[in-house]
């Protein structure tokens, strides 16, 4: 009942905010015009930090639009952008005006200019490239300036081409030279292999270059495929998102298409066949059967078949779907539960059949909490890993991250856990509501994060729910890529000393809250369509000990390199993000408890400074910042391969780190036990889940501290009971 009220609670504010938003008529019957309309009014009257449209937000929009267009400059002309250059400080006046003259000519331009390239790659792949002439490539696009003419354009592109085409070369000669390479068998294996050897001729060099282009042209191909499929209304998504996120990187337009998807990926599940699908050229293509789904329990569906046709139950043909948008196939194949889809496949074989799907809700476990037991010195720890704070935004009874994760503790603990490690790591966010109701499994009750909406009091979201699912020892893992709603709870757990913190040096530091705004509720009499959904920054969440989480993260009380240590990946380094800032405390309990925090954290910290593994993981990614930050690249292939070659004996310093592994054995619960007896991939991917965590040096780590988490809390529970004795 309280998941009711609460949900009530949010359903009513959206409420109230659409028909804030809705007092205004909306009707223009361009719909180009009317999205504008709608997004600029929202912008203005809900985002938590409204921006000026001025002559300044019009140069910012005008960069950033022509950027993601052209990212390479291999389109538009120095010419092409000294026309566009009258709309520079225009921009803001045209959004007022609701008039779209700056996209309509960058977008036929850039048409035009995408049909003259398609020529261009063919007329130069045509030509083998000269890998003995000395000359290099720059891939530091944002210097480089647009070009002047034809004779520059096609050089720009040579360039391109001939680094691409380079690394394909060098593949295809590296797999020749290791196919000839001779090797200790016994005689009479070695005759026959020399004789088959010798059947087969060994391809030039010249043949190699030439498969090289063609694999470089193929490549093109499948691109500008996918770009001939992009629509108008596609493109001027681009455009309109090149506005929004002039307001903060996280205010974005969702075409309805990304509409679905994003409900898909914050809920775990929609209504379908089960089948992830993909465009080759003029196919269909299966290229995977989600497990547990309709079409995996027909088990008639294939990876590799083509889709041709697409018939629903009342018709009597199929619409045909070869050449179609992948989008809008999807369309035709997706549907309500219950409802049958007839597919004319191409099979892998080449045979011709019809099969019918009933579809049904298709839930994507890989968005879903899991857990795991692990034995560690006659001790039963727990592990559960949640990738994401899903929720249906339909209905919060439906399947959440919160009632998940509760289910997930209680199962653990009947299987005797005395610690639990919570995996956040590369969790990007989610409901705010659900991470409430998860610091409310761990504390009695209190205050969990601080809210604040411009011009408004703050709120305090609290866990009113005396009732406490672990009261044991917690570590909760993060990285730089833990963000938003997994800060909140990395934030909680360290203010209430509730949990250590084990991980990158700071979180992602996103400290904003977005709403999901449907458009079409704006829209009175809408015969443009669909308008698709605005999400846009209407908060800022606070620590109840009043720190921002906005750019500073959440620092973690044991700090351990990874990956991700030297590359530039937080809120920090994106584009026009919110500031950092800090209000009042709350008041709030530290959490009670004989778990000697201090001292386990001084151990790990040691354990950390000393360990071998971490000492080159942190080498290892100092190493991959600084091929990242490479810019410069030889198109001579002596000096190319040189420069490989370096690199891959460096590379080999780090291949011990994937053979890393622990004396651990991770097991799944009696529940999934029994799911895995039916379901041959669940326990196919439980297998590979629990393997990387047998070689997982964090997993490893925090399990030590759990462990010394249960030694502090015995030690100090008996010193408590002998004194009073």
């Amino acid at each position: 009942m309280r998941g009711n009220y609460k949900f009530f609670l949010l359903a009513l504010l959206i409420a109230f905010a659409s028909c804030s938003f809705t007092s205004k008529t909306f009707d223009n019957p361009d719909k180009d015009k009317l999205l504008i309309q709608l997004i600029t009014y929202v912008l203005d009257q809900g985002h938590f930090d409204p921006q000026e449209l001025n002559d300044d937000f019009s140069a910012n929009v005008f960069e950033d639009y022509l950027s993601q267009l052209d990212p390479f400059k291999r389109y538009f002309y120095a010419s092409d952008i000294e026309e566009f250059e009258v709309y520079k400080d225009q921009i803001d006046d045209q959004l007022r005006n609701y008039d779209v003259s700056f996209f309509n000519i960058t977008h036929q331009r850039l048409l035009e200019r995408i049909e003259d390239s398609k020529k261009l790659y063919a007329e130069i792949l045509e030509v083998p490239f000269d890998f003995s002439k000395d000359e290099t490539y720059t891939s530091e696009y944002e210097t480089l300036s647009y070009v002047k003419n034809k004779k520059e354009m096609k050089e720009r592109w040579r360039q391109q081409l001939k680094f691409s085409t380079i690394a394909n070369y060098d593949e295809a000669v590296s797999q020749r030279d290791s196919e000839i390479t001779t090797v200790e068998l016994p005689e009479s294996v070695f005759s026959a292999a020399n004789e088959k050897s010798q059947s087969k001729e060994k391809k030039s060099m010249a043949e190699l270059e030439k498969d090289a282009r063609e694999t470089t042209k193929r490549s093109l191909d499948e691109l500008y495929d996918f770009i001939d499929d992009r629509q108008r209304k596609d493109w001027f998504a681009v455009y309109i998102n090149a506005i929004v996120e002039e307001f903060d990187p996280h205010t974005f337009y969702f075409a309805p298409e990304d509409k679905d998807r994003f409900d898909v990926a914050m809920s775990g599940n929609f209504e379908g066949i089960g089948a992830r699908l993909q465009k080759k050229m003029d196919a269909i293509v299966v290229n995977e059967i989600i497990s547990g789904g309709p079409a995996w329990r027909a088990n008639e569906l294939e990876v590799g078949d083509h889709i041709l046709k697409v018939k629903q139950e009342d018709e009597e043909e199929g619409v045909n779907v070869v050449g179609m948008r992948l989008d809008d196939a999807i369309k035709f194949i997706k549907g309500p539960k219950g409802t049958v889809v007839t597919l004319t496949l191409k099979k892998v074989d080449g045979t011709i059949e019809d099969i019918s799907i009933t579809r049904d809700i298709v839930e994507l476990e890989e968005t879903y909490a899991k857990s795991s037991t692990v034995e560690k010195d006659g001790k039963t720890f727990g592990v559960i890993n949640l990738p994401k704070f899903y929720v249906d935004f339909q209905s919060y009874d439906n399947r959440n991250a919160a009632s998940d994760i509760k289910q997930e503790i209680i199962r653990l603990k009947e299987a005797g856990m005395e610690g639990l490690v919570l995996d956040l790591r590369n969790n990007g966010g989610g409901s705010l509501q659900t991470v409430v109701d998860i610091v409310g499994l761990f504390i009695e009750d209190g205050p969990v994060v601080q809210v604040k909406t411009t011009g408004e009091p703050k709120e305090v979201l609290r866990d009113r729910d005396r009732a406490i699912v672990w009261d044991g020892p917690l570590v909760v893992l993060v990285n730089e890529l833990s963000a938003s709603a997994s800060e909140i709870l990395a934030a909680a757990m360290q203010d209430y000393k509730r949990g250590i913190v084990i991980g990158s040096k700071q979180t992602y530091g996103k400290g904003t809250v977005q709403n999901v705004l449907d458009l079409n509720r704006m829209v009175r009499n809408n015969s443009n369509g669909d308008m698709g959904a605005l999400k846009f920054t209407t908060q800022k969440f606070y620590r109840i000990n009043g720190g921002s989480t906005q750019l500073e993260g959440v620092k973690s009380d044991v700090v351990v390199p990874d990956r991700y240590s030297y590359i530039n990946i937080g809120e920090k380094d994106q584009e026009n993000p919110l500031p950092w800032d800090k209000i009042d405390a709350v008041d709030y309990e530290v959490w009670g408890n004989y778990f000697d925090y201090d001292t386990t954290i001084s151990k790990s910290k040691a354990r950390m400074a000393a360990n071998e593994q971490l000492k080159l993981i942190d080498a290892n990614a100092q190493w991959v910042k600084k091929i990242r930050d490479r810019e410069i690249y030889s198109l001579n292939y002596e000096k190319y391969r040189e420069e490989m070659e370096l690199n891959e004996q460096e590379a080999k310093r780090f291949e011990q780190l994937s053979e890393y592994k622990t004396d651990l054995t991770f097991n799944s619960l009696p529940y999934e036990l029994k799911l895995m007896e039916q379901d041959t991939i669940l326990k196919e991917k439980r297998k590979r889940w629990h393997t990387n965590l047998s070689r997982d040096v964090y997993i490893e780590e925090a399990l030590n501290v759990l462990n010394d988490l249960k030694m502090t809390y015995a030690i100090k529970n008996k010193v408590a009971t002998s004194v009073k004795n």
